[in-house]
């Protein structure tokens, strides 16, 4: 099959291409019939371009010509050649709008059934919908000059590391299956029957182990893979930045981190960041905002309230505060008017979190509106105010629960309170970098009754903190950073561990047994019997780095196949069952809900 090749793509040609004789390729966007005259605009990723079928000229190659325009519909593939004329009435809405081809030959290369949505910025079809027929999404500009981001974004990438002599080494992307962090997808082994690989949740171990092997700067742009419930900014395999490096400290690390951001931003979105970027202890984040990675842009910051309530006759107070608990409070300027509805919803959100409850105060007219008003004190109340800067109008949301709780669901009412006053979309075209630093070794699990490692096993402690392991664990500090844009966890890493008897301290106050860690991690150990250099790194999620890029919050916007919330791909209708005899084949046999219990 033959047809006639494009000369130009539907977004580069100008007046200046005014006479020349040219063919494009591409998609019916749009087909306008004015009896004697059509206009159509044709679609490519590079543009659209209006080309003219015109009936006046009376000669038998242009009433073919005319009659294959009157065949035309939405999305048929067609190569249309003519001549660029100027447009009477341009259009200051597209690149190609002051000029047209007056059409003189055109091809119809493939129809089209009509498309189960119009695929214009404006599409009113359902995510679900897009998602099933993303194939068809994917025509959109908006979403294709995502893609052009992202693209671009790779290409910095690969630029900056290798001019800062990294080295691209790609990671095997079947592993052993190891027992922290999220849980893994498994591949079971047709030839070892009874066993299985699992896809990696990050190629951790294997650049520890390229540090090793002398690599001293790795770099590699990988897949991951991670089991985990979705939601907006997560997909159950994502792409990451993986860099690591030896002989290096905390310091270079950022630094390192600081010239790349500072470059895609520069590159990307024309915009020069200012280094070196704030840094901020976890403990004063989750102090002030609630979170470990804070939305910055704007203050309405948390204040504690323990000593201010701790002898009130509040219950709930009384036996927070006695028991080494916190109580805080967020001061929603100005939302005192709220209806009952509004704080029931706020009440809700902070279940969600772990709240039991939340006390709510407005203040209105020098006056406390709560039904725990009767239980403060004047001196109370006034000490309250004080703290929180409450003036007449403010809603205090309080919070009491164990320090991290406690300041967890008050975070996450701010950042909704940002969104219902639409804070966030006053400084949705700002950018705030920063660092959150210093973040606790461990996190004791009370389902597990043992501790787990707050990002993985393998982060180094402090040096002046290594005598903890055996005295204080909780207590512990990590040589961990995470870089935080705009609210938004966008990389994390740390100095990693890299002495034997170090790890093995780790392992033990992880609850595991010798024998245990032996069989799961020891080909991690025995490396460092042969001479680990010191050694760590940085991973940054390319998925998110790009919807901040781009100004999306969604990211299934910058994957081109994503999945559902539910880890469900419409498009494929996948994951999908297989035949029995693919599962003979693996020694598989699957067992009903009711066999298993």
């Amino acid at each position: 099959m033959t047809f006639t090749k494009r000369t130009h793509n539907c977004g580069e040609l100008r007046t200046s291409d005014i006479g020349k004789r040219v063919t494009l390729n591409g998609w019916v966007a749009s087909r306008r019939d004015m009896g004697a005259m059509m206009f159509v605009d044709i679609r490519d990723r590079y543009g659209i371009t209006q080309v003219v079928f015109d009936a006046s000229e009376k000669t038998t190659q242009n009433a073919d010509v005319f009659a294959t325009g009157r065949k035309l519909r939405s999305e048929f593939v067609i190569s249309a050649s003519g001549v660029v004329r100027k447009r009477e009435k341009g259009n200051s809405n597209l690149a190609t709008g002051q000029i047209e081809i007056l059409v003189s030959h055109c091809e119809i290369l493939n129809e089209a059934e009509t498309p189960p949505f119009e695929i214009s910025e404006d599409t009113t079809a359902s995510e679900e919908q897009c998602l099933k027929y993303r194939y068809l999404d994917l025509r959109r500009h908006s979403l294709q000059e995502k893609f052009i981001i992202r693209n671009k974004f790779y290409q910095i990438t690969h630029q900056y590391f290798h001019e800062h002599n990294f080295l691209e080494i790609e990671t095997p992307v079947l592993m052993k299956s190891t027992p922290e962090g999220a849980r893994d997808f498994l591949v079971p082994s047709r030839i070892h029957k009874g066993k299985f690989y699992a896809l990696p949740q990050s190629p951790q171990i294997y650049k520890q182990l390229l540090m090793v092997g002398g690599f001293d700067r790795y770099v590699q742009i990988v897949k991951c893979f991670r089991d985990e419930d979705l939601r907006a900014d997560r997909q159950p395999e994502f792409s990451q930045i993986d860099v690591e490096m030896s002989f290096i400290d905390q310091d270079e690390i950022l630094r390192l981190t600081e010239g790349y951001v500072k470059r895609l931003w520069k590159e990307i979105l024309n915009i020069e960041v200012e280094t070196p970027f704030r840094r901020i202890q976890f403990t004063e984040a989750m102090q002030r905002y609630g979170s470990d990675k804070p939305d910055t842009r704007f203050a309405m910051e948390l204040c504690e309230l323990t000593e201010e309530v701790k002898e009130c006759e509040f219950n709930v107070f009384k036996v927070v505060a006695h028991n080494n608990g916190t109580i805080a409070a967020l001061n929603a300027k100005g939302c005192a008017r709220y209806s009952r509805k509004d704080t029931d919803a706020l009440t809700e959100l902070a279940k969600r979190y772990g709240a039991k409850g939340l006390s709510i105060v407005k203040y209105v007219d020098g006056k406390f509106e709560s039904p725990i008003a009767k239980y403060l004190s004047t001196y109370m109340q006034s000490a309250i105010l004080q703290k929180t800067g409450a003036e007449n109008g403010d809603l205090l949301l309080i919070a009491a629960d164990d320090w991290e709780r406690c300041l967890t669901i008050l975070g996450q009412l701010r950042l909704e309170i940002a969104r219902r006053e639409k804070i966030l979309d006053v400084v949705k075209e700002k950018f705030d970098f920063l660092f959150v630093v210093d973040f606790p070794l461990l996190e004791f699990s009370p389902e597990e009754n043992r501790f787990a490692a707050r990002h993985h096993p393998f982060t180094s402690p402090k040096a002046e903190d290594i005598p903890l392991f055996e005295k204080n664990p909780a207590a512990m500090r990590a040589n961990a950073y995470d870089l935080v844009i705009n609210g938004m966890e966008i990389g994390g890493g740390s100095l990693r561990i890299y002495r034997r008897d170090i790890q093995e301290k780790m392992f033990k106050a992880l609850g595991f047994t010798k024998e245990e860690a032996e069989q799961k991690f020891g080909f991690l150990l025995g490396a460092f019997r042969y001479g680990a250099p010191p050694h760590g790194g940085i991973a940054f999620g390319l998925d998110r780095f790009v919807m901040t890029l781009a100004g999306t919050e969604n990211i299934r916007d910058v994957i081109a196949f994503p999945k559902t919330t539910s880890m469900y791909s419409l498009m494929d209708d996948s994951p999908s069952t297989v035949s029995e005899a693919q599962l003979q084949t693996l020694g598989i046999k699957l067992t009903t809900p009711d066999q298993q219990e």
